[in-house]
């Protein structure tokens, strides 16, 4: 088996490769920087970026002499602040880049890593499955254009390839926020603001929220590249992917607090307080031109004020999706991992 992995060097990326290369197959990462500690391991890693089509089908040319048997398209541009344009180039007109390179060097699976945001704008998401319906408006750049590019991934399941010999087959997961350790996203930032005592407890009522464990998530990606062959059921169709297991937001978050070591916040805000600061901190910064994404936003705001969580059926059902790694043994992982950073490699204090 030969794979393409875009985003090689990210959280998901990574362990998508590292579990490739466990079963033997020939591995290439695509990603905007070196990785050497990829290549150093067998992973054949291609520099740039996914908006740019000419570097996107170069990276899909045939691997050790023959054509790519799947793609994983897991990067994107994240997070809820920033240019649309920026947004677009990176997750629109970088999936389109890449639906092309696969029908040009025939390539017949496509898995793409989408976000349970493409479903979710406003308001309590509780128990809900790929039956819901794109919203009208989106909360934020990211969602929006995750959203039109899981649809272009699903509109070219069953397209002829260029030369008309086969067709690339199509599929979208979407995983819930995914951690674990190695975690180089929501993790690290949780930290900080704790650490400077900036993270506050949600009052209000109880709102839940489903994630997902990496091992878990990385499974899922590995589900649909043995599911997608010719007459899949699953072809041309998105899937949660999450732990199934619900967590209160304010538990799930000590928990997490808890496994670094970290103490827990003793300060709490109000849903409509953080909102308001969402829209404050939103207002302020592009009053001063900044860049960098402001310390709160009207997207997290809502992210940690609702419910969200989904109904992974259909991924079980067409997938063969088990989420082996509990939340509760997640969390044993991550404080072990913490604790291992803290004793250094040698097992001991520095």
């Amino acid at each position: 088996m030969r794979v393409l992995i875009t985003g090689c060097g990210g959280f998901l990326g990574r362990s998508i490769a590292l579990a490739c290369l466990q079963r033997g197959y020939a591995v290439r990462g695509f990603a905007r920087r070196a990785y050497p500690e990829l290549s150093e391991i067998g992973v054949e890693m291609l520099q740039g970026n996914v908006s740019n089509a000419e570097q996107v089908a170069s990276a899909m040319s045939p691997l050790d002499g023959q054509a790519l048997d799947a793609v994983f398209h897991v990067a994107a541009r994240v997070g809820g602040w920033g240019s649309f344009d920026g947004y677009y180039q990176t997750n629109v007109i970088g999936t389109e880049n890449v639906i092309a390179g696969c029908l040009e060097h025939r390539i017949r699976r496509l898995i793409f890593t989408s976000s349970t945001s493409v479903v979710h704008h406003r308001g309590d998401a509780e128990g809900i499955d790929e039956q819901v319906g794109y919203p009208v408006r989106f909360a934020a750049h990211y969602p929006r254009t995750k959203a039109l590019a899981e649809q272009r991934v699903l509109e070219a399941d069953s397209t002829s390839w260029s030369n008309g010999d086969g067709q690339l087959q199509t599929i979208a997961l979407r995983p819930h926020m995914i951690w674990g350790p190695g975690d180089t996203q929501m993790l690290p930032r949780t930290l900080e603001r704790a650490r400077a005592g900036k993270l506050r407890s949600i009052t209000g009522p109880v709102k839940k929220v489903d994630s997902v464990y990496i091992d878990n998530a990385r499974d899922a990606h590995l589900c649909a590249l043995e599911k997608l062959v010719p007459g899949a059921s699953c072809a041309g169709k998105a899937f949660f992917i999450s732990n199934g297991e619900p967590w209160p937001i304010n538990e799930l978050m000590a928990a997490v607090l808890m496994s670094a070591g970290v103490s827990l916040p003793t300060r709490s805000v109000s849903p409509g307080a953080l909102h308001a600061a969402g829209c404050l901190s939103e207002a302020v910064s592009l009053m001063l031109g900044r860049e960098s994404e402001p310390a709160i936003t009207r997207f997290v705001a809502r992210q940690l004020t609702s419910s969200h969580w989904f109904d992974i059926s259909a991924a079980k059902t067409e997938l063969g999706y088990q989420p082996a790694v509990s939340i509760e043994e997640g969390l044993k992982r991550l404080k072990a991992e913490f604790q291992q950073r803290e004793l250094g490699p040698e097992g001991s204090q520095g």
